[in-house]
């Protein structure tokens, strides 16, 4: 059995077992959807229950595609490339292609660009900054909510390592939004007029990078 959705066809996959109370539908990683049911489940009843969910199994086909898509791209310094794994042991940029080993870690690779690239970055817009402060530590790391954390009082910046995967003007943005919480350890119209000396269109890449998380 197949099911049409966004003119492709998914080939439906239909498990009966006995111990199975309750019917189940699931989009698995081969793009296939499993029915899991009782084992006198009527034929009927399964089919009319795909149809009334089409929508339903269609959102989770487009989960499934995207995740796949996803993980065979790879995004650096504001550009994504797609992924071809060869017999090497170091890492190759095309135009629109990287091409890697399978067992190369990509994920450790962009953690050291990101310590080499995020210091020189931090080193620029602190020798540019209009206000004296003292040097900050930099640390990196992941984080879910916030691009970048001011710590005052440890005289520590610390930057998202998701910001490698950005164009550097998105960086040096964040970078000197942490810089002038040392002057301003807030978000009042001083300290957005201290950011805008260095990054007048501040509020275009706020906007840019909200919409783009």
């Amino acid at each position: 059995m197949q099911l049409k959705i966004f003119n492709n066809y998914y080939d439906v996959v239909i498990l009966k077992k006995k111990t199975t109370k309750n019917t189940y539908i699931r989009v698995k990683d081969d793009l296939k959807i499993y029915i899991t049911c009782n084992y006198y489940t009527k034929d009927s009843y399964i089919k009319k229950l795909i149809e009334e969910n089409q929508e339903k199994i269609a959102k989770m086909l487009n989960i499934k595609i995207k995740k796949q898509e996803k993980a065979n791209k790879f995004s650096y310094l504001g550009k994504t490339y797609d992924i071809v794994y060869l017999n090497s042991k170091d890492i190759f940029f095309g135009d629109e292609k990287i091409f890697v080993a399978r067992n190369f870690n990509l994920d450790k690779w962009l953690l050291k660009e990101a310590e080499r690239i995020f210091q020189e970055e931090l080193d620029k817009m602190y020798q540019i900054f209009p206000k004296k402060i003292p040097y900050p530590h930099l640390t990196i790391r992941r984080m879910t909510t916030r691009w970048g954390v001011c710590n005052i009082k440890l005289k520590r910046v610390t930057l998202n390592l998701e910001l490698i995967k950005k164009d550097l003007k998105y960086l040096d943005y964040v970078i000197v939004h942490e810089l002038a919480h040392f002057i301003h350890p807030n978000h009042s119209r001083d300290f957005w007029n201290l950011v805008a000396i260095l990054v007048p269109n501040y509020k275009v890449l706020r906007k840019e990078m909200r919409e783009n998380e």
